[in-house]
């Protein structure tokens, strides 16, 4: 069968148990979507465990593949569309897994993160750097705008690395599965906040200073302790801290400054 869209299979039977377990650990779900099911190894896996299984798929071969592999198990649905034009709000509630491919691993996190209240639980497997990144506590340096959005939105665990062997082919990096349980938050004030954190961010190695002057003004800025140092020094909690207060300056008061 030809391989497109970059896909690596994973053939490591003993991982894709891990990944169905960590997906799935209090016995049967009423419905799991599976993004990117291939041909559909995972899949096999996911099936014992849920009532129903929505598998989305962009390649037509592999959605041939599935069509007729799982003729008989009525417990699968295969849709054949892309993920990023989903409406995930319709599965809720949910459970998500996935093998994601590597180029659109962040889109479709931050597409699943926009499905806030549509999701229980969710088990990817990602490239390890991704997984590192989503992870990383402040001061480490994989931290930067991904690991504030996803924990804005979720506590992230990574649970195992995957060797490029478990993959058919396999790719020339590492992977690792990586466990996402959403958080509660207030969509609004998350939106504000991360769009303040992508400002921050901009440039990484640069001081907030430098990154939110244009935005908020050099006095404002300077009036904060946190002026000299890099966004990467502060945990989501303390950029979230920051923000409010600068959010609190009237605007016509930073356009005077």
């Amino acid at each position: 069968m030809p391989r497109k869209f970059g896909q690596h299979f994973l053939r490591d039977q003993s991982i894709l148990e891990r990944i169905a377990s960590a997906a799935c650990p209090d016995g049967e779900q009423d419905l799991v979507v599976e993004i990117g099911p291939g041909r559909g190894a995972l899949t096999r896996y996911l099936l014992p465990r849920a009532s129903k299984v929505i598998a989305i798929e962009l390649d037509p071969a592999m959605v041939s593949h599935l069509n007729l592999y799982f003729v008989t198990d009525t417990r699968l649905e295969v849709r054949h569309q892309n993920v990023l034009d989903c409406n995930l709000q319709e599965f809720a509630p949910c459970v998500i897994a996935g093998n994601l491919p590597y180029y659109i691993s962040s889109p479709i996190a931050s597409k699943v993160f926009e499905a806030a209240g549509a999701w229980k639980r969710a088990v990817f497997l990602v490239q390890k750097e991704v997984a590192m990144r989503m992870a990383a506590a402040h001061g480490n340096r994989d931290y930067g705008y991904l690991s504030v959005l996803t924990q804005v939105h979720a506590k992230a665990t990574i649970l195992f690395n995957v060797p490029p062997s478990a993959f058919s082919p396999p790719p020339k990096v590492d992977s690792a599965v990586i466990l996402l349980e959403p958080k509660v938050f207030n969509s609004a004030e998350a939106k504000r906040f991360l769009k303040f954190a992508s400002r921050a961010f901009a440039h990484k190695r640069k001081t907030l200073r430098n990154n939110l002057a244009p935005f908020y003004g050099k006095a404002a800025i300077d009036a904060q302790p946190e002026a000299g140092l890099r966004a990467e020094q502060l945990s989501p909690a303390q950029l979230q801290d920051l923000e409010s207060r600068l959010a609190a300056i009237p605007p016509d008061a930073i356009l005077s400054i």
